[in-house]
């Protein structure tokens, strides 16, 4: 695990956290080495914070997206303001936690992050990788771009289960739990909210943000669905 921190205090207690729980640890305290720190020790996950001098972690995450790098990105944020969490999942995060957190919360995600990748490094060989369409825009599952007329962005590992989730089933409800559980993990001890901050981006990425979207619907009280 590489663990992106400036703070002497956090970065040694993180150090000595994931050290016990036996993970092999690198660490940066600058966030323009962070992506020399990359290439050079290939981590299985990086802990990234948000504040940093040289380059901020949204910088971070967004070159390493660029990059198709998709190694799991889970952020550290002394911020509390949603904007903020939303941002860092917009650029291609996988999960945040908020300063202060507790230990066996972030071990529960890292642990849940960590999983996840191997799990859908497994399932990815099996999967159908053909492009697909939601409404006027096509999910391209090879290179995890969405593209829509004359634009092209760029999806995380998180939005395209999402999106193949929905276009499987399309036109059923799928519960906010039912969601949870199969593209964030059965061991997810987050909140729902992170679901939902993560539709908001998915139906800007389809053109469907307005007020009364057409394609991810909400359905009250138990979760969404793909419009049939």
């Amino acid at each position: 695990i590489l663990i992106v921190e400036d703070d002497p205090h956090i970065l040694l207690g993180l150090e000595e956290v994931l050290k016990s729980e036996g993970f092999d640890v690198a660490s940066c305290d600058r966030g323009d080495r962070a992506l020399d720190c990359v290439t050079k020790h290939k981590p299985a996950l990086i802990l990234l914070d948000v504040m940093l001098p040289g380059l901020s972690g949204y910088d971070i995450c967004k070159q390493l997206r660029s990059k198709k790098i998709s190694l799991p990105i889970l952020m550290l944020t002394a911020k509390g303001q949603e904007i903020d969490k939303v941002v860092g999942l917009d650029l291609g995060a996988d999960d945040y936690v908020t300063k202060p957190f507790g230990v066996r919360e972030l071990l529960a995600r890292i642990h849940a992050l960590l999983r996840r990748g191997t799990n859908s490094t497994a399932t990815n060989r099996h999967d159908d990788v053909s492009p697909f369409e939601i409404g006027n825009a096509t999910i391209d599952p090879k290179t995890f771009q969405i593209r829509r007329r004359k634009t092209t962005e760029e999806l995380t590992a998180r939005e395209l289960k999402l999106l193949q989730l929905f276009h499987t089933h399309s036109g059923e409800v799928l519960s906010r739990d039912r969601l949870l559980n199969e593209v964030w993990g059965q061991n997810y001890y987050g909140t729902t909210r992170t679901l939902d901050q993560v539709i908001v981006q998915l139906r800007k990425k389809l053109g469907d943000n307005g007020t009364e979207p057409k394609h991810l619907l909400t359905v009250h009280g138990v979760g969404y669905k793909l419009a049939s």
